[in-house]
């Protein structure tokens, strides 16, 4: 792996940490702070991070720096993301934002084994490297980007693997958003287990 990350997790590539509102899945509208890990290897042609991919580019940083600037907020709720964070041990990161009374959030493709203690975790399978079938049992949320026709099928796939409470959601990819949201409209009247989110962040002009 990039680096010379120690399994521990007491150091991690961050890439940048900010506190904005989540944007998108089952915690739209919530305060929260952001934690965007380096280096990924799914490879999502439409990634709006792609700078996250490369690991070397971001600075190892002491998890417990990343827990003490997150309890400076008044939102308690850390959403990790990258990236992909499974990538690294998150456990150390979880343990310690939880002792300081902070909910641990994840943003995950479920690419790498599940590692940390979470309060939320959102399942973002991607075509380009499929999530790992020990991984989509413990999801909170199944969020689909929809780039084209063929994802829908696709979110049914993965929506017969995660557990009975798990909520469903169909996204549509942004540069996309004009043809694919009257599709998920009508597929998700059709189907009324899904519901729709929108990257609410971007109609806002927040990060």
């Amino acid at each position: 792996m990039a680096h010379n990350i120690p399994e521990d997790g007491t150091l991690l590539p961050l890439m940048e940490e900010f506190y904005t509102i989540q944007g998108e899945g089952y915690n739209t509208g919530k305060a929260a702070y952001f934690i965007r890990l380096g280096g990924c290897d799914v490879g999502c042609h439409w990634c709006d991070v792609k700078e996250s991919w490369d690991a070397e580019l971001h600075p190892l940083t002491l998890s417990d720096d990343i827990v003490e600037k997150a309890q400076t907020f008044p939102g308690k709720a850390v959403v990790v993301t990258g990236g992909e964070p499974l990538i690294y041990n998150l456990d150390y990161l979880t343990k310690k934002l939880q002792a300081k009374g902070i909910l641990t959030f994840i943003e995950t493709s479920g690419a790498y084994p599940l590692s940390g203690n979470w309060d939320w975790i959102c399942l973002s399978p991607k075509k380009f490297k499929a999530p790992r079938p020990d991984i989509t049992p413990f999801a909170n949320e199944l969020k689909v980007i929809v780039f084209n026709k063929s994802d829908f099928e696709w979110a049914e796939k993965y929506a017969e693997s995660v557990s009975p409470t798990c909520k469903l959601y169909l996204q549509p990819e942004w540069s996309k958003s004009k043809e694919m949201t009257p599709l998920i409209v009508d597929y998700v009247m059709a189907n009324p287990k899904w519901e729709i989110s929108l990257q609410t962040h971007k109609f806002l002009n927040i990060p």
